[in-house]
């Protein structure tokens, strides 16, 4: 329960109530815990039980973000790492593609246009277009 605590004043500090709690469904997470979050009008889930599969896919986010972003950058603090994030979910959204869709990202419904390098043609005529 003090553990709940430290959690709930940490979060409280940097946002205001979590709106959810994800949580298995482990003994050691009884009514007082519960009560700690549920105090701050934070709604408790637990995950369904028998599905041992849906740590896993949790993982696989995290380890992913931290593959693919965190390991390549430096973070200067919690600014900076919402800022980053927000750009990869703008990326893994619009632009990544995904087998599951037939290398379609997650919020097109057409392939994305391929990203090209401006040529110096295009540049000169942007600039004196804008002149």
């Amino acid at each position: 329960m003090q553990q709940a605590r430290n959690l709930a004043i940490e979060l409280g500090v940097r946002v205001d109530s979590p709106r959810f709690l994800l949580r298995d469904r482990d003994a050691k997470y009884t009514e007082s815990f519960d009560a700690v979050f549920t105090a701050d009008d934070s709604e408790i889930v637990p995950t369904v039980p028998r599905t041992p599969r849906m740590h896993a896919q949790c993982e696989r986010v995290i380890e992913t973000l931290r593959r693919e972003v965190l390991d390549h950058l430096h973070i200067w603090n919690e600014t900076h790492a919402r800022q980053i994030l927000e750009a990869y979910v703008h990326h893994y959204n619009r632009h990544l593609p995904h087998q599951a869709r037939a290398q379609l990202p997650p919020l097109a419904h057409e392939h994305p246009k391929p990203m090209s390098a401006p040529t110096a043609h295009r540049l000169l005529h942007t600039e004196y277009s804008t002149a």
